[in-house]
């Protein structure tokens, strides 16, 4: 990369890199999410697709298998390499959209959606970026990408009805499975081979910190609320659409309301979070938010089947959903330890997916047999425990992290250093790691001198 680009600004193959992986990642994505929206419709004609049950396994079987393989992945990029890895997750992610495509029955779908989970490759595409990036632009590359979640998701909310109108499930399948082959043709002609692969904090899980990590009750506050939130995101999915059908709007019209509700959601989220980060009121915006999420479930029980109630309900749920999804992974940087920033991503986000199956398994099994009633109780009862924890939480410091390139040293120096860069006014923390090259630092922008670091780092950061 071109060391005589301003500092501020990404290089060309950061951009390519960034542009190239954030498509990879939202493809696949797009793969995960574009279902929810009309599976309920199609597995009705399917043999076995009268239990919801198997509906709610059907939806959320992608979610066990990235639970228990996204962080095995990362470490299989370092031994293996990154786009080796990524082109095994795109295989396996294609062959199982192709056979839920081919399914005759709601057993075959599981499989399909079981396979396509399989292909956990986030971790992977994340220390892709982190390779492709230098250290001062790889908070912006990892947003870029992870921005790409809330795009996609509500992308598939609005044009999911339109597909299955023209092409049906099946063929939602096979486009998700082509996508996922040509997203192959993405990694090898767009996305940069980098030059060197190497291990990092910041984006790989430790294995010597998972313990730190599980027993911080701060992190395990967020690992529940991310858990909590995609359950409860998951588990809706089962009756929602039931319910704009049952309130006389037709399936492939659903969009109307999909569409107005999430633009007008995401507009409401910006001055919150602007808000929450200016201020240094997180803490409270958070708060708000899952209790609007609660809110919003007591309204989906009351206006079920009401068209104008459940769009009501469905705007206060986004507009809480979209801040909380944003805002979970900042307070998780701000809380975890430099040093382990990695391994408290990779648990979050393994939780995370952990949720979506638990959700909309346990979801469905109580649609069947006690009704929507118990699904929002279900719902309820997992914000109301989130909300306990969330107003008992500490208020997270007003941080951010930066990090910065070192010369070669040795251990001895690099903890010399760390200890010198924490001294200095306005870090909170400092973390100087030799084998990767890298200070990481956690600071107070407010008092934060970056002169100083430069100058202690001999103007090498």
């Amino acid at each position: 990369m071109s060391s005589s680009l301003p500092p501020e600004k990404l290089s060309p193959i950061e951009l390519r890199a960034t542009a190239g992986l954030a498509s990879i990642y939202g493809l696949r994505m797009l793969g995960m999410f574009i279902i929810l929206p009309v599976f309920a419709f199609y597995a009705e004609h399917l043999p076995g697709g009268d239990n919801y049950a198997l509906i709610g396994i059907a939806l959320g079987a992608y979610g066990l298998t990235q639970a228990i393989l996204q962080v095995p992945f990362g470490w299989l990029s370092d031994r293996f390499g990154r786009k080796p890895v990524i082109y095994v997750g795109l295989i396996l992610f294609a062959i199982g959209s192709f056979v839920a495509a081919s399914a005759t029955d709601i057993y075959w779908v599981i499989f399909g959606r079981i396979i396509q989970g399989s292909g956990a490759i986030s971790a992977a595409v994340m220390a892709l970026a982190a390779d492709l990036t230098r250290e001062e632009h790889r908070t912006k590359a990892m947003a870029a990408i992870g921005m790409t979640i809330g795009v996609t998701f509500a992308l598939s909310l609005i044009i999911a009805p339109a597909l299955n109108r023209l092409i049906g499930v099946p063929g939602i399948f096979v486009m998700t499975g082509v996508l996922a082959l040509l997203a192959m043709v993405v990694v090898s002609r767009i996305v940069p081979d980098p030059v060197v692969s190497r291990f990092h904090s910041d984006t790989e899980a430790v294995p010597g910190r998972f313990n730190n990590v599980l027993h911080d009750p701060e992190l395990l506050r967020l690992d529940f609320g991310v858990f909590a939130l995609h359950a409860v995101l998951m588990a809706l999915w089962l009756v929602v659409p039931l319910s704009l059908r049952n309130a006389g709007l037709a399936a492939d019209s659903h969009w109307q309301v999909y569409f107005p509700v999430l633009v007008l959601s995401m507009a409401m989220i910006i001055p919150a979070i602007i808000y929450g980060e200016k201020k240094a009121k997180l803490k409270q915006v958070f708060v708000i938010s899952v209790a609007l999420l609660l809110v919003s479930q007591v309204l989906l029980a009351y206006a079920f089947n009401s068209l104008w109630g459940t769009a009501v309900a469905l705007l206060v749920f986004f507009a809480a959903f979209n801040l909380l999804e944003a805002t979970l992974p900042s307070l998780i940087s701000k809380i975890a330890p430099v040093g382990a920033k990695g391994t408290a991503i990779g648990v979050y986000s393994s939780v995370q997916f952990l949720g979506t199956f638990i959700g909309a398994t346990v979801g469905g099994y109580l649609y069947q047999h006690f009704g929507s009633s118990a699904l929002f109780a279900f719902c309820g009862s997992l914000l109301a425990l989130w909300l306990m924890f969330a107003a008992t939480m500490k208020a997270p410091a007003a941080v951010r992290t930066r990090m910065y390139h070192v010369q070669e040293m040795d251990t001895g120096e690099a903890s010399g250093l760390s200890r010198q860069l924490a001294a200095l006014p306005g870090v909170h923390e400092a973390l100087v790691l030799a084998s990767e090259g890298v200070a990481y630092l956690k600071v107070d922008m407010r008092g934060f001198d970056e002169q100083g670091v430069v100058q202690l780092l001999g103007g090498k950061a």
